[in-house]
């Protein structure tokens, strides 16, 4: 059984995976969260299912957070815990466990396979380390690391592998401890997210925050590619053609190195403004597009309580409380 404690030390524990393999209920989940952007941050509250969702957003100033893996995310501190400290009065906390969901930027995921691969984590995380320490942009010795082996068809072992670096990630872990609350489970947003699709066939998700641009396939509960870009503009001035020749080279390196095709594509971040972009990427993907969010309502999967959250473009929170469920 993992412990709160076991988690902090670690990154994320790859949702999209532990929904598949029904391990979440080894996870401490707890029904407060926390999500971070550039521009807002959000808390969140739940309890059994069928109970009524509280949500509070607060908006952030101008360069009080940018997201960084490598840099100082927290530029303006003060700002940032007055903002955190009135979402936490608003929602009444009190020495409570917290889920933080890290801007996508923050968090590097790989994915690697492995014709052999150890079975115990002891032996697995040094040789992540080793293998993966050139692709960082900080000292290995600075990484906070944790992985999550992938169940497919074929030979060997495809694994996840999510990466932080340390001092960053405390950056959070003390704003949250600053208003009373103690950080458990850490992930980035587009992990939780990614919850969300369902179904057997390719699908590409597009989730744009601020200005980031995430790209993850899965098929058939499988991450197959991840991709976390800045974007030139901010997401609401972003174009068609600009999103499109974003995801084209990701969806043509799936193809060829998968030789699969894309059969449908995911739109989170961009509000009601996703129906823009639905012409021109159906024509050049040739697969349908549709809205993460409103897909994941019209299915069920976000249940009337916590719609709330669809209504403020929460996806990562969403995903984060289906797993909960």
């Amino acid at each position: 059984m993992a412990t709160a404690t076991t988690i902090r030390q670690t990154l994320s524990q790859n949702p999209w995976v532990l929904r598949a393999a029904r391990w979440m209920n080894n996870v401490p989940h707890p029904n407060l969260a926390i999500e971070f952007g550039m521009e807002r941050l959000t808390i969140a509250r739940w309890g059994k299912p069928g109970t009524s969702v509280n949500c509070v957003v607060e908006s952030l100033p101008p360069g009080a957070l940018v997201p960084s893996a490598v840099e100082t995310n927290i530029i303006n501190g003060e700002a940032v815990a007055a903002a955190l400290g009135s979402a936490c009065k608003k929602l009444s906390t009190n020495d409570e466990d917290v889920t933080l969901l890290l801007p996508d930027p923050v968090v590097r995921v790989f994915l690697q396979h492995f014709e052999e691969f150890p079975r115990s984590a002891r032996e697995a995380l040094p040789m992540l380390r080793w293998k993966l320490k050139k692709s960082l942009p900080f000292d290995e010795s600075e990484a906070v690391l944790s992985f999550m082996r992938q169940t497919q068809g074929g030979t060997g072992c495809d694994v996840a592998v999510a990466i932080a670096r340390q001092r960053i990630v405390r950056e959070y872990e003390a704003l949250v401890e600053s208003v009373g609350l103690k950080p458990g489970v850490i992930l980035s947003s587009c992990l939780t997210a990614v919850a969300l699709q369902e179904g057997p066939n390719p699908t590409l998700l597009a989730r744009v925050s601020d200005k980031s641009l995430t790209t993850a396939i899965v098929c058939n509960g499988v991450l197959q590619v991840y991709r976390c870009t800045e974007l030139s503009v901010h997401g609401r001035e972003l174009t068609p053609q600009a999103l499109l020749e974003e995801i084209f080279p990701v969806a043509a390196y799936y193809q060829d190195t998968w030789h699969n095709e894309i059969q449908g594509v995911m739109l989170a971040g961009l509000g009601a403004r996703w129906r823009e972009f639905v012409g021109l990427i159906e024509s050049e993907l040739r697969c349908p597009v549709r809205s993460l969010l409103e897909s994941a309502v019209a299915g069920g999967q976000i249940p009337g309580e916590a719609r709330v959250l669809a209504r403020q473009e929460l996806e990562g929170m969403a995903g984060w409380m289906l797993n909960n469920d």
